[in-house]
């Protein structure tokens, strides 16, 4: 599995383009802004799917351009599908971001399977910034959106924020191997193990 990041927008927002490293199809994490950038890294490869790791405006930027240049179906999960529609569901308008995203193609829930080629990631749902917040897990990596950080985690005092639940996600996250490597949404990539060590989040035994 090939994993390239591009840093996007405003809120310096991580988009994984993720493929098989031999010209198969890509899977595009978070377009968060810039389509232009975006389609220049995939160099004319074919898209087979826009996965959302959650809804808000931050993250979805380049979602109409990118529907619009590639014919690739929208994945979120069932639980953010209606908030990426408009710019009050994305968060967005109190800020200023009149940011929205057209209806998803295809809305996912827990252990469902997003496959392009010979890449498959598997959707952990992880509410807590979002009810909707998922991460996916392929081939020892972990794509945790605004879930996991290193060292930290998301937010949860937006609008469908709960810290409750949070905690709850960052125990299943927790049980993963040391060696998963983690690819966030915002800030530097980092592995379970290191925040098994560091990150004040963590369960601790």
């Amino acid at each position: 599995m090939r994993v390239r990041r591009l840093t996007l927008g405003m809120l310096d927002t991580n988009c994984w383009v993720v493929d098989d490293g031999a010209g198969g199809p890509a899977i595009v994490i978070d377009p968060a802004d810039g389509a232009g950038e975006i389609l220049d890294a995939l160099g004319g490869a074919p898209v087979g799917a826009l996965a959302l790791t959650h809804g808000h405006f931050d993250h979805i930027g380049a979602v109409r351009e990118l529907v619009a240049a590639t014919a690739a179906p929208l994945l979120v999960h069932e639980a953010d599908a209606d908030s990426i529609t408009t710019a009050v569901g994305s968060g967005g308008a109190p800020f200023g971001f009149e940011v929205s995203a057209p209806s998803a193609d295809r809305v996912l829930t827990a252990g469902d399977t997003i496959v392009a080629g010979a890449v498959a990631l598997t959707v952990l749902h992880t509410p807590g910034h979002t009810p909707g917040c998922i991460c996916l897990l392929g081939d020892g990596h972990l794509f945790s959106g605004d879930t996991l950080f290193a060292g930290s985690i998301g937010r949860t005092d937006f609008p469908g924020g709960d810290m409750a639940a949070m905690r709850r996600s960052i125990a299943r996250l927790a049980e993963l191997p040391d060696e998963v490597r983690v690819h966030p949404g915002h800030g530097p990539e980092t592995t379970i193990g290191r925040e098994r060590r560091v990150n004040p989040y963590f369960p601790r035994a």
